[in-house]
């Protein structure tokens, strides 16, 4: 069984969303659910769970509520940066550490599943991270939503293997005879990249070693640094069901659509 450490940045200080950890969805708070989603998915693992922030707020909510919390700088300027910071000051070395934003309750607790069964299948690799393959529709939805945001959406090609080749904030890889695939059925080609991480320990600090790549700084993805440098990263397939096309909570609009699909679906 690998031995596992779910790391939950919770920023409160978000220019974006002040307060965003803490802020109500369908009644319960959004860590409070990210919390539970990282218990339900470690439910089969040795794991330890930890919420990591840089505000006394958060750390007196997870107290009042018995989660693990441990205050790290407020200078930290990624999640990986504070995941990274949670580690040392712990002082463990577990076998896989998952980097679960605070933001995203609308992580299917199967998708840290997946990762860890993916490590364990393979602990060679460097990093483990999922992708979900997109319906036409979503597909649509995404391609829509690029006029607008252009860098919102990751997209993703890996090898027969399932090894990462590239991630990019352009739709790739490019569909030719598009409407024949479409008339087949089934689902896209494009793999949608989720923002979820399980690093193996020494690769998560030899990545905050290395300088930040050339691709990575154009493309804004940190996950290019691995590749840049020769890393293994092992995709993850998953599936949304009826969560998809939901990522994460990065505006006041965001979690009205999140609270509307927890109203009409229910729990994970």
């Amino acid at each position: 069984m690998v031995k596992t450490l779910v790391v939950i940045p919770a920023r409160y200080g978000s220019s974006r969303f002040p307060g965003k950890p803490l802020a109500k969805i369908a009644g319960k708070e959004m860590l409070l659910r990210v919390y539970e989603i990282a218990k339900k998915g470690t439910k089969n693992a040795q794991a330890r769970i930890v919420v990591a922030t840089e505000d006394e707020r958060i750390k007196s909510f997870c107290d009042e509520h018995g989660v693990e919390c441990l205050m790290t700088s407020d200078k930290c300027k990624t999640g990986s940066d504070r995941v990274c910071e949670a580690v040392k000051t712990l002082g463990e070395k577990p076998e896989l550490i998952i980097n679960l934003q605070g933001d995203n309750p609308v992580c299917p607790p199967w998708f840290i599943e997946e990762l860890i069964k993916a490590f364990e299948e393979d602990k060679s690799v460097d990093l483990v991270t999922p992708c979900t393959e997109l319906s036409w529709e979503a597909l649509d939805k995404l391609r829509e939503s690029k006029k607008t945001t252009p860098f919102s959406g990751t997209t993703c090609v890996a090898d027969k293997n399932g090894y990462a080749l590239w991630f990019s904030k352009n739709i790739i890889p490019a569909v030719r005879k598009e409407a024949d695939l479409r008339e087949k059925g089934g689902r896209s080609p494009v793999l949608r990249h989720i923002g979820l991480y399980g690093y193996k320990y020494d690769s998560l600090f030899k990545f905050k070693e290395l300088e930040e790549g050339v691709y990575e700084k154009l493309e804004g993805l940190e996950q290019l640094r691995f590749l840049e440098n020769g890393m293994k990263i092992k995709i993850a397939k998953v599936d949304y069901g009826a969560f998809e096309g939901m990522s994460g909570v990065d505006s006041p609009e965001d979690l009205k659509r999140a609270e509307a699909l927890f109203e009409k679906y229910g729990e994970f």
